[in-house]
């Protein structure tokens, strides 16, 4: 039973629908696994343990009765703490939300308890999902499975190293500007991140609300695209969720991707690039010519300006949207003497990368400034936009790097915030332009994942999960797993 922790989703989904394992059974081998890694790892911020063992039984119960249960009944997930769940803290990583318990699920997280999903926690972030490497967190850095000196990536890189460690068969983020790719790419895991408004943001806390998308961890293409059936489609509750049908994404896992037009954009493989990733990333590109794709280069020109653009749209957005945190309604409140309360409060529950987008944004959107910054990036972003749309005129899919290096020392960019927002680079226009891309694991440099990033269109999922899927189906990467002896220690706090 304590192996059970290997399995991919699709294989225990099957191995539970044909009762030869129990829902119990699956939980309590991630729980041991948790115990047994987390004092290494460090990816969770909250272990609900006592919840998932609950659900888990529910299951079994409801199969036992002969109940017919979708594929993701009895797969334990975690949730990025981004994500509000009902009664159980959802933090951040912030000690301004330190003590913060919703009152309500965000909708994905309500389409994976319908859906069957057992929750084993909550999984560190960069505080409010501002960073790339989860040392923001307010609370620990997060280590990569694959060197426990090396950063997971962020601001997604708890539930990324829960599940190249084993803690979590799958797991969701959210990506702002690279948030689930990049992590994604560092630890050797599948990362989506959809088109915009295809996955509800209800109750995804918001960091920059016209970039910020849900999108799930996995250990393969067949995996991701399950969980992605599961949270995908529109939200009433979200006034930015598209109202467009949702294709089966499993189904669409044909193998075949001959005629397929993949183009290669050349801006995504000049300096800057680790020679390992570079190789990597052409060795994946011969790869999919062998499998019968059509391979072009393209031009991407206004890439050069993404992460400038970026660093004054977003900042403006989490300026506005971080207001909310007063002392007032929720959240921590310091009340010291003659100080005024509202700023007491942010200086005392704010970290320092958190402040200092806040002053930038606060900056690009104040008077006589505006137009300098702020509509001049939005005019960056309109001319990004349109090259994707000139490029998918052509191709059905890009491919390039999903980050310039491979994983980090922790400490190592935290002095230096332009080398650590470098890391996003490749990453940054998708969201920008609100395609959809997907990291998958490409190969290794020096022992450590490097990723490789297929961009597509607007609802473009399921054929970046073709590709993705028949990229891995003659190719072993994905299935390797971390050499990561079992150390017992500490979990994170449980509940």
């Amino acid at each position: 039973m304590s192996e059970l922790w290997r399995l991919s989703i699709s294989d225990a989904s099957a191995a539970l629908a044909r009762r030869e394992i129990s829902a119990v059974e699956l939980t309590r081998a991630h729980l041991d696994r948790i115990e047994d890694v987390e004092g290494q790892v460090r990816a969770f911020v909250t272990v609900t343990d006592q919840d998932a063992l609950r659900m888990a039984e529910d299951i079994d119960r409801r199969r036992e009765e002969g109940e017919q249960l979708g594929p993701l009944a009895g797969i334990p997930l975690a949730l990025k703490d981004v994500l509000s769940t009902k009664g159980v803290r959802t933090t951040c990583s912030s000690r301004i939300l330190e003590h913060f318990v919703p009152p309500f699920d965000a909708t994905v997280v309500t389409r994976l308890r319908n859906a069957g999903a057992i929750f084993l926690g909550k999984t560190n972030m960069d505080e409010f999902a501002m960073g790339s490497s989860t040392e923001n967190s307010a609370f620990f850095p997060t280590h990569n499975p694959w060197d426990l000196e090396r950063v997971p990536g962020g601001s997604s890189g708890g539930s990324a190293s829960a599940v190249a460690a084993g803690e979590a068969m799958g797991a969701l983020g959210s990506d702002t500007g690279g948030s689930v790719r990049q992590p994604g790419a560092l630890t050797n895991t599948v990362a989506l991140k959809p088109t915009y408004g295809r996955v509800s943001r209800y109750g995804l806390i918001a960091f920059a609300s016209s970039l910020d998308q849900v999108g799930p961890f996995a250990r393969s293409a067949r995996d991701a695209a399950m969980l992605l059936q599961a949270i995908a489609g529109h939200d009433p509750l979200d006034s930015t969720s598209l109202n467009a049908p949702v294709p089966d994404y499993s189904a669409a896992l044909t193998g075949d991707i001959t005629g397929l037009r993949v183009g290669v954009p050349k801006e995504y493989f000049g300096e800057g690039a680790e020679p390992g990733v570079s190789e990597a990333a052409q060795g994946a590109i011969e790869t999919l010519r062998g499998l019968g794709a059509e391979i072009g280069a393209c031009s991407l020109p206004h890439t050069r300006y993404g992460v400038a653009a970026y660093y004054i749209i977003a900042p403006a957005e989490c300026s506005a949207n971080l207001a909310r945190y007063d002392g007032v309604k929720y959240g921590l409140s310091v009340r010291d003497g003659d100080d005024d309360p509202t700023a007491a409060t942010r200086a005392a529950g704010f970290g320092a990368e958190v402040k200092r987008r806040i002053m930038l944004g606060a900056y690009a959107l104040s008077s006589g400034y505006y137009d300098a910054y702020y509509l001049k990036a939005e005019k960056v972003r309109t001319l990004i936009r349109g090259d994707f749309d000139d490029a998918f005129g052509r191709f059905d899919v890009l491919v390039a790097p999903t980050s310039p290096t491979v994983a980090f020392k922790i400490g190592e960019k935290v002095s230096d915030p332009y080398a650590m927002y470098l890391n996003d680079v490749y990453t940054i226009p998708t969201n920008l332009a609100g395609n959809c891309g997907v990291s998958i694991p490409g190969g290794f440099s020096d022992g450590l994942p490097v990723g490789v990033q297929l961009i597509g269109p607007m609802l473009g999922e399921a054929t970046l999960l073709r590709v993705a899927d028949a990229f891995q189906r003659v190719t072993d990467f994905h299935t390797r797993w971390p050499d990561l002896p079992g150390a017992k220690g500490r979990g994170r706090k449980r509940r």
